[in-house]
């Protein structure tokens, strides 16, 4: 199993664009260390995708090709949802 490097996924999550840092910075402070590895490889990956397409993702004007994003985008907006 492949070791994640916490500090590496959260400086990831700063984007430089605010609404993607007010969602991605929280969810991996506070969420990414309790997820499942599965998930967290998921998160990881999710943070490769462009700055656009993750916030179109996340402010749900897109739904991303890969299926699989779908599942740690609707966390992060559950946490953000319950963190407000």
């Amino acid at each position: 199993m492949q070791k994640l490097d916490k500090q590496k996924i959260f400086w990831h999550s700063r984007r430089g664009m605010l609404e993607l840092d007010l969602l991605l910075v929280p969810f991996a402070q506070e969420v990414f260390s309790d997820l499942p590895y599965q998930e967290q490889l998921l998160y990881e990956q999710l943070l490769d995708e462009e700055d656009q397409d993750l916030f179109g993702w996340l402010m749900g004007t897109a739904i991303p090709q890969d299926h699989r994003f779908q599942l740690i985008i609707a966390k992060i907006l559950a946490h953000n949802n319950g963190s407000n």
